[in-house]
């Protein structure tokens, strides 16, 4: 690309224009909504054509190794990261239970939810309110998005029962707040080991605690609240509309702060906010002329070139000229590599903590494409894409 061109619009009109009362005009909405029975890790449960290359699954057949990163030790310290999201939240496995279920307070702090009425303040203060409480109740970023239909799944596959159902929210609970929770950089950089995937897990851990302490708060003021993690709606549309960053190459979000290196989770609710707006940040005109998540991805699920309007497979919601994840084969080395994979998270040249010339090359890539080739070149001569063996975290 490298043209300025910003691809990621609608294959067709979709969007309300920026009506009032409608989501964030730059942000598109495919024709129809997505089913979750299609994500490649759910397909692998009932796909019969989805076949699993050199191990059942992640969990169940169990292989440790002798090279760091990939022991019984390594292993253990992904699982710890995980506690949280398997024994209390369970959002990858169905939406409306454990940590994020829809309803429901402890009963010794029910009298004070339903005592005095609900709080009212103006939607603009009761805005600021929430996100100063969000971020302190465990987001590192916090946004608030108007939801479009299209943008919640049309059913949920339930990984526990088997069972395919329709998703609707609750009449009314048409705003999300969208919480963003950063992973840890120096253990990250060595994915896709086990140990890197300590940070996924610890991400996932903390999303549950995030939105449901969040949804709890909104229900104390007598508001309804849907806290959701993986399930129930697409996480990065709700993300840009509600200004946390902009999309890229790998379909991942990209926030100013912390590049792609964030979990999203995100809570729905009838409680009277000010949405935020969609701000593009240059990432996708400098991912245009980039390519490295596509040129190191282990499976070469991420493609190189141009965007499209259709993706490779049933996972993809096509209909939106973007660029297509193939998210079977990414779930594949998965499978092979015996855990998780972040490789493309790692090698992102916006994968960066904050400093002094790191932020400063943010901000021009905010302001022109003229330098993104010479970025590139510099961020792969200094070794920014290299992995960093998993026995310099133990040993730091």
């Amino acid at each position: 690309m490298g043209t300025g061109a910003r691809p990621f619009v609608p294959a067709r009109s979709l969007t309300n224009g920026g009506a009032p009362g409608g989501p964030d005009p730059g942000v598109p909405v495919p024709a129809v909504r997505f089913d979750q029975k299609n994500e490649a890790f759910k397909r692998r449960h009932w796909d019969a054509g989805l076949t699993s290359p050199g191990r059942r699954t992640l969990y169940e057949d169990v292989v440790f190794g002798d090279r760091v990163g990939y022991r019984k030790l390594d292993y253990a310290f992904r699982n710890a990261s995980w506690h949280l999201e398997w024994s209390s939240a369970f959002g990858n496995d169905q939406g409306n239970s454990g940590l994020y279920a829809w309803d429901g307070m402890p009963e010794k702090v029910r009298a004070y939810a339903e005592s005095g009425g609900k709080v009212e303040e103006s939607p603009a203060e009761m805005s600021r309110l929430l996100k100063k409480v969000a971020r302190f109740l465990g987001a590192d970023k916090v946004g608030i998005a108007e939801v479009h239909p299209n943008w919640v799944y049309s059913h949920e596959f339930n990984l526990k029962t088997k069972e395919h159902y329709p998703i609707e929210l609750p009449e009314g609970c048409d705003t999300a707040i969208v919480l963003a929770v950063a992973m840890d950089y120096d253990v990250m950089r060595s994915s896709p080991s086990a140990a890197a995937g300590a940070a996924t897990g610890l991400g996932y851990s903390r999303m549950a605690f995030a939105a449901s302490n969040v949804a709890a708060f909104i229900r104390q003021l007598g508001y309804r609240a849907v806290p959701s993690g993986n399930d129930t709606a697409l996480s990065v549309p709700l993300a840009l509309a509600a200004g946390l960053g902009d999309w890229s190459r790998m379909g991942l979000l990209v926030t100013p702060e912390f590049g792609p290196r964030v979990r999203l989770c995100k809570v729905f609710t009838d409680l009277p906010l000010v949405p935020d707006r969609y701000e593009p940040l240059g990432v996708v005109e400098f991912c245009g002329d980039c390519e490295t998540c596509a040129q190191h991805c282990p499976s070469q699920a991420l493609p190189l070139g141009g965007v499209t309007e259709q993706g490779p497979n049933i996972s993809s919601h096509s209909g939106v000229r973007k660029w297509y994840i193939d998210a079977v084969k990414c779930h594949n080395f998965w499978l092979r590599n015996a855990t998780d994979c972040s490789v493309c998270i790692r090698v992102c040249p916006f994968n960066k903590p904050a400093g002094g010339l790191h932020d400063l090359v943010r901000g021009a890539i905010h302001r022109t494409t003229l330098l993104n080739r010479l970025f590139v070149r510099f961020d792969r001569l200094l070794g920014y894409d290299k992995r960093v063996p998993a026995q310099r975290f133990w040993s730091g």
